[in-house]
């Protein structure tokens, strides 16, 4: 049920998605739905935290996969770039897009969606870090702000990835982001 509600959100974006749309995907009538969640809200970051799971599940799959740090980014990076571009309800990152989304009369929910967000970033620190100690990434540059460059490379890419179909050239692209600076 999370799951299709995820993707319901992901696909509509908080606001476009109704309660009538909710009741039908997931199968539960509004008084359910209130029940269970407390509000349309309340699923909502339900469906976040749901994402957010999904995502570091699929970093600690990468991370068993891989041995080195840089590949673990750069995988991760390419799967959420150009494998979702087409597979996944929505090509943009559902936190990037609901940031975007939200006004200051969902305090409450931006709130959230950026700790989900920080909670990735703070895994992209850690495999920089480890990158770092390993040799694979220069030591003297901020793994903070390096983490944050991989965020805003993925939201970039997700968005041209979104114009074109240039799999191998976004595959470059990606690469590219461990070969300049600021990785060296």
């Amino acid at each position: 049920m999370i799951d299709k509600a995820t993707n319901l959100y992901w696909k509509k974006g908080f606001h476009a998605t109704s309660m009538r749309n909710l009741q039908t995907e997931i199968d539960m009538r509004p008084g359910s739905i209130y029940a269970a969640f407390g509000s349309k809200d309340g699923l909502f970051k339900e469906a976040l935290r749901n994402y957010t799971d999904i995502t570091l599940t699929l970093l600690e799959k990468l991370k068993v996969k891989y041995k080195s740090p840089t590949e673990v980014l750069k995988a991760f990076i390419k799967i959420q770039v150009v494998d979702t571009a087409k597979d996944s309800p929505n090509g943009m990152c559902m936190l990037a897009k609901t940031i975007g989304e939200l006004t200051e009369d969902n305090q409450t929910l931006i709130d959230t969606t950026k700790t989900y967000m920080n909670e990735i970033a703070s895994e992209f620190i850690k495999l920089i870090e480890q990158g770092q100690a390993m040799g694979e990434i220069n030591k003297d540059k901020n793994s903070k702000d390096l983490a944050i460059h991989v965020q805003i490379q993925i939201a970039g890419l997700r968005t041209f990835a979104k114009i074109s179909n240039d799999k191998s050239k976004l595959e470059t692209m990606i690469d590219n982001i461990f070969v300049h600076y600021p990785f060296n």
